[in-house]
């Protein structure tokens, strides 16, 4: 019996933020990986980003960066949506190190540009 898997779709800002870090740390997709593989079970983990707009399920998750060896808090922010039981987009990601925190206008814009 298989069971159905959550779909995984990559925003073009995430696409090029991995592209980006990946010129940096080496082991960015591994680290990524075992997020992604939980997001394709449907366990949709970490916390929900407030004023974002109705309708919006937006999540941001500490992800460990190995090549820096400081742990979870020092390492990436993945944000994604979770825009159905069975559908993820993932929005963005980031260091730790390049950007303290993602300013939520600047989730809503990113949200605006996919969606209109």
């Amino acid at each position: 019996m298989s069971e159905e898997k959550v779909a995984i779709d990559l925003s073009p800002e995430f696409q090029k933020n991995l592209r980006d870090l990946a010129k940096r740390y080496r082991h960015i997709r591994s680290d990524l990986q075992e997020m992604i593989d939980e997001l394709r079970i449907g366990n949709f983990v970490g916390d929900r980003i407030p004023n974002i707009g109705s309708g919006y399920r937006v999540l941001k998750v500490r992800l460990q960066n190995r090549d820096i060896q400081k742990g979870k808090s020092a390492g990436y922010r993945l944000i994604y949506q979770v825009e159905s039981p069975k559908s993820v987009l993932l929005l963005t990601i980031y260091s730790k190190s390049d950007k303290e925190d993602i300013d939520p206008d600047d989730i809503r814009k990113m949200l605006k540009e996919i969606y209109e």
